[in-house]
Formats: structure tokens, C-alpha cells, sequence
């Protein structure tokens, strides 16, 4: 039985009086909004009756984390914002950890939670199902700001504002929580008619485009490091061009990956943990870094000492030399690297000096850098795992997105996938297990909406996947077109490998797991199990089928060395 108060929750279904929860929808639909992803719960329920008279569509997960996490993957794989509705406490507090996947990662998203009645509210102890002294402070770690909304008139500017607020750089996902009651009474307040919402602008400083200028003129040694910063302020073609004006070597981080060609001849791919990639950013007179703090992975586990001077490029004023001191500009990546390029072309700043890395061109630079990372794998045993990354990238195609879990092959995948004209997505961010699976049903799910090809990789351990096995039935249920490819290796195997190379042995590594084949089964997913030499035609073979499939490897892959250990 549904336990409400009938005189505040007036049933709307079969009449014509509006409530709150319409206001919602109609204000996200006015917005663009085409798809919810979420679980239906008691104090939300004028959410979803509301959703009945609108045309949001609704994919509605088995865990409210991995509904965050679907909704976090539809924004990486349209560019839209993701939308999330949530139910009171225990259903906001299940979500938390994939909201801060997506704060850490800058994912613009709405999550609209559901809050106990208003006269429960204040720190009252009423006894209410769900109730929290604070809903809301719970969320103020993982999301950009917080609202409680205690009118109904007031619902649409806050989505309208939170909506802005989620798409201004640095983006990221914004809370609002709406009383039980504000949901369900009935409402004078007009339908919706249309809602507006525009990034803030946030462009460089002038004077700093200037100085940044004056470094790179006299640059014979520049180099850039994209993170994902680049990708999420579309910034690609202006890094393009600024690394051929400067001719300047560029590397990506794991969450840039993707962000400048895999190919080209200034490409360092995204070799960001070697020693010898390393070496070259150390190298450069004038690094340009645009979207990353220089944090763990990206400076080699703080191993990076860079002997020139840093130009910083980031939305968010707190990462500005936060690990090294340099010339911090804060701005939108997109923006700073716009006039950056403009002024540049302007000053003739690529002509002024000859680039010179100690007598060899970058290109040849770039060149001997990435055989020296070949030979240094080539000689750490490591054929097996080489060929397996091979044959996945060489089986998916160019354009199709991959979403990645924290997982040995995802390790592997932040430093040799070539994304192609595919998108790499991993949960990077905040590094929480169980992101692959769930983020690749909300990217399938907007790539359908955006007419584009759906057919997205998933890519999990063991593991992790038992985190997100519940959403083989959301993959059924909305006929997702999914590939899930779950890498078996009896246990959390980079735990494995860090215990026994840090101690000698591994403790609590080794798990049972279920016939991943005979689980997915059960749920009508079809599966196949095969042996790693054959991983590349089984997902070639699924990727043709119709709807969720998995494909199971089970195999022990081992990681590279690490080189931030090498003299």
C-alpha cells in the first residue's frame, strides 16, 4: 500500500487538474529534454504521473547509481544534458557515487530528487519514510549547487536555472529536490510555454591570451597535454590548429583521449604514464596544459618535474595551479584556445623561433618517443595483452563510442586506444566501479534520439560488472543496443596486481562470480563465452545482432610496468 495523505496528494491521473510534477516536465520538454532516466519511489510519484501526459521518455534503471551513471553516459555520447529523477532518501543517497563521476568528469546533468512533505522538513523528527535532517547537504559534494524548491510557481525558473548552471563551464550535475506535496497539489500556474537556457560566458582574459602569446613566441620547446577539459569544451579544432602553428608535441589524458588525432606526426597519443612521454613534457620550454589539474595519473604519480614554464587553461578556478605554479587562465577551453589560436595567427608567433629539441625536429621527437614506448612493452612480456587490445579496437568500428569501466583493460585502453571518430569514455573521473555497463545504455539510449548509430562497447571486469549486472534487465526491457564485453579474471584483478607488486601477496582480491553466460541468459540477453584469441570476431559478430548482447573472455591480464619507477 502507497502511504500518503490523500488531502496532500490528490490523485490527478483521469482529470484535468495539473499539479508540480507537470510543471517539471513541461519545463524540461520546453528545455529539450527527451530523455528521464531514474526509479519511480513513493514522494515522486507526481513525477511520473506527470510523465504520463507529457513525451519525456523514460528508462528506468535497477539501482539508482547506475541510473545516474546512464544518465552521466547519454550527455558524454549526445553532448545534451542528461536528466535524472530520484526518489527520497535512500534513493537520492544509491546515486551519489555516479553523481561524482559526473562532477569530477564536468557532465552537465539535472537531477530533480523528491523530498518528504514540507511540513516534515527543518531537522523535524516526524518519522516520515525517507526522511533526512538535510537531503540535500548529502549531494553537496557531487553536484555543482543544490536547491529545495517550496512552491510550485517556482519550479520551472529553477529547472531553467539549473538547467544553465549544468551547461556553464566548468559543467557539471545541479540538485534540485521537490517536496511530496509541491509534487502532487493541484496548481494554478499555466502549462509551460517555453524555457531558455544559455551557457555563462566564460572567455579567457585578455591580457593573459596576451602573456601566453609573449611565452610561446620565444617557445623553442612548446608542448601541450589536452585533458578532458578539450573534449567537453569542443575545443578540437583549435588545438589542431595551435599544435601545427607551434608545432608542438601533444599527448592526451585518459579523459582527453580522443581530443587531437591519433595519427597525426605531433601525436603522443595518450602514453601519459611512461616514463619517456615523461620525459618529453619535462623537456618542453612552455607546456600548455588545457583541462587537467596535472593530478596523479596525468603527471605520472607525481613523478613530473617539469624544467619550463606552464600555461594552465581550465573552467574551474580551483584546479589553476593546484600541483604546479604557471600562468593559470580561467576559461572555458573552447573559448581560451579560440583566441589563443587567433592570436597567435595574429602575432606570427609560429614563424618567430625555430623549433628545436636539442637538434631534432618535433616530428622526430614525437616519432623516436612512441618507438621507445613500443620496444619498452615489447620487452615486458606483454604479447598477450598487446594483441587484445588489438583485436577489440581493430573489431569496433571507427565511429562507435565505447564506454570503459575501471578495470585492467580500461587501464590499458586510458593509454592505447586510438578513439578514432568514435568517442572514449571511462570513469576516469572519480575512478568508482561499475560505470561501463549502465553509461553505455544511457549513451545507446541518446544516440537512438539523435538518429545517430547506436550501437555502443561496453568493457568491464569481473569485478565491476557485479556492480551493474542488474541492468541486463533495463538493456532488455528498452532493447538497448549494447555490447557488453565482461573480461573475467576470477577477482578485482588491478588490486591483485598493486597487493602483490606493494606486498607480495594479494588479501581480498579473489571473488566467486556467477556463469556471466547462463546470467545474461536468464534475463533474455544473449551471451557467448570465448577465448581471448578470439574476442575480436566474437564482437564483430555481436555488434551485427539486434538489441543487448555480452561477450565473455575469461583470461588474467597482466599491466605494463611502471615506468614512473625507472631511473
Amino acid at each position: 500500500m502507497i502511504d500518503f495523505d490523500p488531502g496532500t496528494a490528490a490523485p490527478t491521473k483521469g482529470t484535468n487538474q495539473r499539479n508540480g510534477g507537470d510543471l517539471v516536465v513541461e519545463t524540461l520538454e520546453a528545455l529539450g529534454a527527451k530523455t528521464v532516466f531514474g526509479i519511480p519511489g513513493q514522494h515522486a510519484l507526481g513525477l511520473f504521473d506527470a510523465m504520463g501526459r507529457g513525451n519525456l521518455h523514460f528508462v528506468s534503471s535497477r539501482v539508482e547509481n547506475n541510473s545516474a551513471f546512464a544518465a552521466d553516459g547519454y550527455s558524454r555520447a549526445t553532448g545534451e544534458v542528461g536528466v535524472l529523477f530520484l526518489s527520497t532518501g535512500p534513493g537520492a543517497l544509491t546515486s551519489l557515487a555516479g553523481l561524482q563521476e559526473a562532477y569530477a568528469t564536468g557532465v552537465p546533468m539535472v537531477v530533480v530528487a523528491s523530498q518528504i512533505p514540507l511540513d516534515g522538513l527543518g531537522a523535524r523528527r516526524k518519522g516520515m519514510l525517507h526522511q533526512l535532517d538535510d537531503q540535500k547537504a548529502s549531494a553537496a559534494n557531487v553536484t555543482k549547487s543544490q536547491r529545495l524548491i517550496q512552491h510550485a510557481s517556482g519550479i520551472p525558473s529553477a529547472i531553467q536555472d539549473a538547467w544553465t548552471e549544468a551547461i556553464s563551464s566548468p559543467q557539471g550535475p545541479v540538485w534540485i529536490e521537490i517536496p511530496q506535496n509541491v509534487l502532487l497539489d493541484p496548481i494554478m500556474v499555466p502549462p509551460v510555454e517555453d524555457a531558455l537556457a544559455e551557457a555563462f560566458d566564460n572567455p579567457p582574459r585578455v591580457e593573459l591570451i596576451r602573456e601566453a602569446v609573449k611565452w610561446l613566441s620565444t617557445a623553442e620547446r612548446p608542448a601541450i597535454i589536452a585533458g578532458g577539459g578539450t573534449r567537453r569544451g569542443r575545443a578540437e579544432k583549435s588545438l589542431l590548429s595551435i599544435a601545427e602553428q607551434l608545432r608542438a608535441p601533444v599527448i592526451c589524458t585518459p579523459g582527453g583521449n580522443g581530443a587531437f588525432p591519433w595519427t597525426h606526426e605531433l601525436s603522443l597519443q595518450s602514453w601519459i604514464e611512461d616514463r619517456y612521454m615523461t620525459d618529453v613534457l619535462e623537456d618542453a620550454d612552455v607546456l600548455i596544459v588545457i583541462g587537467s589539474s596535472l593530478g596523479e595519473v596525468t603527471s605520472n604519480y607525481f613523478t613530473f618535474e617539469p624544467r619550463g614554464r606552464i600555461i594552465q587553461i581550465d573552467a574551474e578556478p580551483r584546479v589553476l595551479e593546484s600541483n604546479r605554479p604557471g600562468l593559470g587562465i580561467r576559461a572555458d577551453a573552447g573559448q581560451a584556445l579560440a583566441a589563443l589560436d587567433e592570436a597567435l595567427a595574429a602575432a606570427g608567433a609560429a614563424e618567430a623561433t625555430k623549433r628545436d629539441w636539442h637538434g631534432t625536429s618535433p616530428e622526430d621527437v614525437v616519432k623516436e618517443s612512441l618507438a621507445k614506448v613500443t620496444a619498452r612493452l615489447e620487452s615486458q612480456d606483454l604479447a598477450k595483452e598487446l594483441k587484445f587490445m588489438s583485436d577489440i579496437r581493430e573489431a569496433v568500428p571507427a565511429d562507435m563510442q565505447t564506454f570503459w569501466d575501471m578495470t585492467i583493460s580500461a587501464y590499458w585502453g586510458w593509454s592505447c586506444w586510438d578513439a578514432r571518430q568514435g568517442q572514449f569514455h571511462s570513469a576516469q573521473g572519480a575512478g568508482g566501479l561499475g560505470y561501463g555497463f549502465p553509461a553505455a545504455i544511457g549513451g545507446a539510449v541518446g544516440l537512438e534520439t539523435t538518429g545517430k548509430p547506436s550501437r555502443v562497447l561496453a568493457v568491464s571486469g569481473d569485478g565491476s560488472s557485479m556492480y551493474s549486472i542488474s541492468e541486463l534487465a533495463t538493456a532488455k526491457q528498452h532493447n538497448v543496443p549494447v555490447t557488453w564485453l565482461i573480461v573475467d579474471d576470477g577477482g578485482y584483478g588491478i588490486l591483485r596486481e598493486y597487493m602483490v607488486g606493494a606486498f607480495g601477496q594479494a588479501t581480498a582480491t579473489e571473488l566467486a562470480r556467477p556463469d556471466f553466460v547462463k546470467l545474461a541468459e536468464s534475463f533474455g540477453v544473449p551471451a557467448r563465452r570465448v577465448a581471448p584469441e578470439e574476442v575480436g570476431d566474437a564482437l564483430k559478430a555481436s555488434f551485427e545482432a539486434d538489441g543487448p548482447n555480452v561477450v565473455v573472455v575469461e583470461t588474467l591480464l597482466k599491466m605494463f610496468g611502471p615506468t614512473h619507477l625507472d631511473d
